[in-house]
């Protein structure tokens, strides 16, 4: 299960996805992590049947936690299968299939966002 996480650096600058790896047992795979100065986000996977745990023991150590239940979302409708999104991504979420159209592994995505402004029209979305 994918989390997104926000936190403010207020906090003396802790490890919180650290302490949560201390405080519950549970490893974490952080995807991906943007952080400056004052605040920072992370996307990060934990298995489904601790995702409860993990959650509570971030929120109890001031961050947000989103659940993101969907990676990137693909409008049918708009998509003419033309692939600009496929050389963009740094994991690999796009492929085609035999008959040349368009497929998404979605538990891939780490949510990135370089294919959304790739597509020429707007087919794709993030469910942030």
């Amino acid at each position: 299960m994918k989390l997104l996480v926000n936190f403010s650096k207020g906090r003396k600058n802790a490890p919180i996805i650290a302490q949560a790896v201390k405080d519950t047992g549970v490893l974490i795979n952080v995807e991906r992590a943007v952080i400056d100065t004052s605040e920072g986000e992370a996307l990060i996977e934990v298995p489904n049947e601790q995702c409860k745990l993990v959650r509570d023991s971030l929120t109890g150590l001031g961050a947000t936690v989103r659940l993101l239940e969907h990676g990137i979302s693909l409008d049918l409708s708009e998509c003419v299968d033309c692939g600009a999104c496929i050389a963009l991504c740094p994991r690999e979420v796009f492929s085609f299939d035999k008959e040349w159209k368009l497929v998404i592994t979605e538990d891939k995505c780490i949510l990135c966002g370089k294919c959304v402004p790739a597509c020429p029209h707007q087919a794709l979305s993030l469910p942030l």
